[in-house]
Parts: C-alpha cells; sequence; structure tokens
C-alpha cells in the first residue's frame, strides 16, 4: 500500500504536530499506511509535550516533488555484461526497447547499449575475434559438449575451407584458434595435436574417439553443432560477450531519487531517449524512456493546520493531496480532484481530530489524548485566547477524562518549558513562529512569541527592531510586527518597522501608538492581528 505523508506548516508548532501524530494514528488504525512528518524544527513546547507523552519526533520532510522513482519506468530492465550480444537483442525486442542498461556483479551499473550500437559492431567490428564463454557459443550453434576444459573462450575464429593437403601445408594452428570443421579427420587430427582453444565440429558430424582422446589430453575443448560451416560462422560473432561491443563511455545515467523535473530538463538537452536509473551506490534498477513516461505515481499527502502553498512542503503542486483538515481562513490551495476538506472554526485543528475518532469509532489511547489536549492548549492558551470556542472546551474536557490529570496545572508546566528564551539568539526568537500574509499586492509578516518574562525582549527592544527592518528589506514587505505576547497578563506588546505608525494606529485603534505598545487582551494572530492590519494596508 502506498504510502501517504501526513504533515503541519512548514513553521511546525505543537497543533500542527501533534494533529498529524494524532491523524495519521487515526488513519492507520482505519487501514491506511500514513506517516507524520515535520517540515521544520520543533520549539521547546513542543518537544516538552512529545517528551512528556513519550512520543518520537516525526521525521522531516523536505519536499514531495515527484523524483525518478515516482515514474512508472522499466524496472528490473538490464542485462549482464557477460551476456552474449545475441541474447541482449533478443531481450530488447523481447521487451519492446531500443536500448538496455549493460550491469556487471551484483547489477553494479557499467554501460548503456542500443540496438544501433549493436548493428554498427556488426558491420564493421571484428568477425574473427571471440572473447565470450562457452556455454554462450553452445547456446547460439544449438551444440552439445564432447569435450569441456574451459568456461572461458577467447581466440581467432578459422574455418577449414581448403583442401585439406592445403590446409595441413600453409595454416598454423595454436591456443588462439577456433576451429570450424566438418568430417575432415585429417585436419581434426592435426587441430587436436595443435592444442587449439575450440574444435567445432559442424552438420553433426562424427569425429573419432581417438580424437577426442587426445583432445582431453591436450585441453583441447570440442562441441558440435547442427548448423553448416555458413551459419556456424555467422553466428560465433553474436556469441560474443555484449562487453565486447564497442559503447559510449559518457553514458548519462539518473539517480532514482533525481528530480523528474530536472530529468526533462537535461534529457531534453541530450536528445537521447534511453537512461539507466541507478541509486547512490551505482546499483542499477532499470531503464527510463523519454517517449513512454506516461504514468506518475505522485506522493500522496494529508495537509493538517493550514491550507496555503506558501505555508507547505517544497513541490506540493507535484503531489497529490487527499484530504484537508484545518481551522485557519481557506487559502490559496486546489486540486485536480474534489477530496475531503474539514475546516472549522474552532481553535485547534486537534479540536477537528478529535471528532473525526468519534464519528469513524476509533478509540484513542492515552498517549494521542495528551497530544491531542496540548494541540488544543497551546493554540487557545488554555482556553483562553478568543479563538476558543465551545467544542474545545468540551474536546478539553473530555480528553481530560482519558488522561487523567488537571489540564490548568499541565499547561502551565507546558507554557514554562516552551516559552524560555534561554539558549535562543534574537534572530531565533523572531524566525521562530513568523508568517507572511499577502494582501493584494502586497505583503506583511506577523511574528509571535508566547513568553513569561516580557521584559527580556523589551528591554533589548532597538536589537530586535534592527532585526525587523532587515526582513522587511529583505522580504520586500510593507510592514513586519512582532508581538510579544505576555500568557500570564493575557495581553501582547508589539515591535514594528518604521513608516507603519499610521497603519497601526488604524489597526489596534491607538492614537498613541509607539514600540512596546500593549494591546490588553490581544493574544491571537490569527483573530486580533491579522485581520486587523489587512483592513489597513
Amino acid at each position: 500500500m502506498e504510502k501517504i505523508y501526513i504533515f503541519g506548516h512548514k513553521k511546525p508548532d505543537t497543533d500542527s504536530v501533534t494533529s498529524a501524530i494524532a491523524l495519521s494514528y487515526l488513519k492507520n488504525q482505519l487501514g491506511y499506511n500514513t506517516e507524520p512528518r515535520i517540515l521544520g524544527d520543533i520549539n521547546k513546547e513542543t518537544k516538552f509535550v512529545l517528551d512528556y507523552f513519550n512520543t518520537k519526533v516525526p521525521k522531516y520532510l523536505y519536499d514531495v516533488k515527484l523524483q525518478m522513482k515516482d515514474l512508472n519506468y522499466h524496472k528490473g530492465y538490464f542485462v549482464n555484461e557477460n551476456a552474449s550480444i545475441i541474447d541482449t537483442y533478443n531481450y530488447m525486442v523481447e521487451k519492446n526497447i531500443t536500448g538496455v542498461p549493460i550491469v556487471k556483479e551484483n547489477n553494479k551499473f557499467s554501460n548503456l547499449v542500443t540496438m544501433k550500437t549493436i548493428f554498427k559492431d556488426l558491420i564493421s567490428g571484428d568477425f574473427t575475434k571471440i572473447n565470450t564463454s562457452l556455454q554462450n557459443i553452445i547456446d547460439i550453434l544449438k551444440a552439445e559438449v564432447l569435450v569441456q576444459c574451459d568456461e572461458q573462450i577467447t581466440g581467432s575464429i578459422l574455418a577449414a575451407t581448403y583442401r585439406s593437403t592445403t590446409f595441413l601445408e600453409n595454416l598454423k594452428l595454436d591456443n588462439d584458434t577456433i576451429l570450424i570443421v566438418g568430417d575432415r579427420h585429417s585436419v581434426i587430427e592435426y587441430a587436436v595435436n595443435s592444442c587449439i582453444k575450440l574444435l567445432i565440429i559442424v552438420g553433426n558430424n562424427e569425429i573419432k574417439d581417438e580424437h577426442l582422446e587426445i583432445a582431453k589430453k591436450n585441453n583441447v575443448n570440442v562441441i558440435r553443432t547442427p548448423y553448416d560451416s555458413f551459419h556456424t560462422s555467422k553466428l560465433m560473432n553474436l556469441s560474443n560477450y555484449i562487453k565486447n561491443v564497442v559503447l559510449d563511455n559518457n553514458i548519462e545515467t539518473f539517480d532514482e531519487n533525481d528530480y523528474y523535473d530536472e530529468f526533462v530538463v537535461k534529457s531534453s538537452k541530450l536528445g537521447h531517449n534511453n537512461y539507466p536509473i541507478t541509486d547512490k551506490n551505482g546499483i542499477c534498477h532499470g531503464l527510463v524512456r523519454v517517449t513512454e513516461i506516461t504514468e506518475k505515481r505522485r506522493k500522496k499527502v494529508i495537509l493538517v493546520d493550514h491550507n496555503e502553498a506558501s505555508q507547505s512542503v517544497l513541490g506540493l503542486d507535484e503531489a497529490e493531496i487527499l484530504e484537508i483538515v484545518d481551522h485557519h481562513k481557506i487559502g490559496d490551495l486546489t486540486t485536480k480532484q474534489p477530496i475531503n476538506f474539514r475546516n472549522m472554526t474552532v481553535g485547534s485543528t486537534c479540536t477537528i481530530i478529535y471528532s473525526l475518532f468519534r464519528e469513524n469509532h476509533i478509540q484513542i489511547p492515552l498517549d494521542i489524548a495528551g497530544l491531542m489536549i496540548s494541540g488544543i492548549l497551546s493554540d487557545t492558551l488554555a482556553l483562553t485566547s478568543p479563538t476558543t470556542t465551545d467544542q474545545d472546551k468540551h474536546v478539553v474536557n473530555e480528553l481530560e477524562k482519558i488522561i487523567g490529570f488537571n489540564y490548568v496545572e499541565y499547561a502551565n508546566k507546558m507554557f514554562k518549558a516552551g516559552t524560555s528564551l534561554k539558549g535562543q539568539t534574537k534572530e531565533e526568537i523572531i524566525n521562530s513562529d513568523i508568517k507572511l500574509f499577502p494582501v493584494n499586492d502586497k505583503k506583511f509578516a506577523v511574528s509571535q512569541v508566547f513568553t513569561l518574562n516580557v521584559e527580556e525582549i523589551l528591554n533589548e527592544k532597538n536589537d530586535y527592531i534592527k532585526l525587523i527592518e532587515d526582513i522587511k528589506v529583505n522580504k520586500e514587505c510593507e510592514l513586519v510586527l512582532l508581538c510579544i505576547t505576555d500568557i500570564i497578563k493575557n495581553g501582547t506588546y508589539i515591535l514594528f518597522t518604521s513608516g507603519n505608525e499610521e497603519q497601526l494606529s488604524l489597526a489596534f485603534n491607538a492614537p498613541d501608538i509607539k514600540q512596546g505598545y500593549y494591546i490588553a487582551g490581544c493574544v491571537s494572530r490569527k483573530k486580533q492581528i491579522v485581520p486587523n492590519i489587512m483592513e489597513v494596508i
């Protein structure tokens, strides 16, 4: 069963991470093969939650772009370098391909051979030289073995077409000779006594026992074929190892993890049709043919806690979105097919996922219940945020029964762990939870920091203002706002970029606005900050 990735937004918070894990558990209970992932480093609060409920941090997902392994390419299409030319040709005819990768031992990629290469070799190659296995010769000549001394046959082909006396008087034979002969017993005797490499008796003719004994004594390989001399000579060259064919040493290969879009660009420049697929160890996995790329197995994904492309994984447009579960405003994502889209006006994605558990009659284990209540408490500031709904409160009460602890006490521990700024640089504090918001042809950014020690930031506000000024320039924003939310006072202090005083005064109805201005009761970026700014940008 194909794997489905479930993940939240690029700046993972507790709700996005816990909802991905909880939904993955639910889907797997329903028979799907899913895996929760994250798109960035988790924050301290989320780490506390995962550690508290003994849950592993989901693996990082860099992108969901199409890769070569996602194509319906010819898996397992290759031949060993010791295969004969004729076997390789027949393989290509059977598979209806014009080229095939050549592999060494353990399927290590060696080269690529095409029909064109084979035909060129058969026309202009050296017809007299043989370097192959005795078995390849036996197979192509449908021969029987009379004497076998070697597995490897290397030498020059010679056919006994002269009169016997002419042959015996004028031709010198040695261990490099591969002789094709009929029923000329004097020539046969001369050949086995000359210790040639291979004697081929054509037309199923007889060979004397005494000549076979000499052959055994002198390590001469002897086989017998039903073909005549002409056909035998013609077929012998096709028994050569395919690795003997003069191949191109500059074959372009693609790793199975290479991106499809990069393949399209490179292959269009090269103009070839056949490309071997390998892995990082050089092992050949098969062949991709440009003219036959039709089916692409797009990676399957489910999004939680977001539904905007800018907040999601790289390459999302190349993936197949199966489902979205979110509690934010509808974004800009589109899909090729109808999908399940659960979007509700609640304070947390985990609240929605709790409903999905109940709708599907799946029991919630303690650790999953703990993760879900953590996501709700985090996004609603322990049910004090204006985004909190009666449904959030109901779900927290129900999850509290499963876990068996007081949510207020737990939330305090979670916030204390998550709001510690110790060990973080100012840049890390600002970038830990910053989001861009487009408005018509403009955009603005809002960074939010939850803390129990507001003075730690306000005492160095000039440094923070300089950093958000840099973000304004680098990100080409109309405005950058840093919100320092005091969890105890249930309000937010703001730092902002220069030139935006008038806009913020209108947004928050504060004519005396200045750096470090306190907005009482303001804790929700989504509901209390972003909508107000959108009205004035």
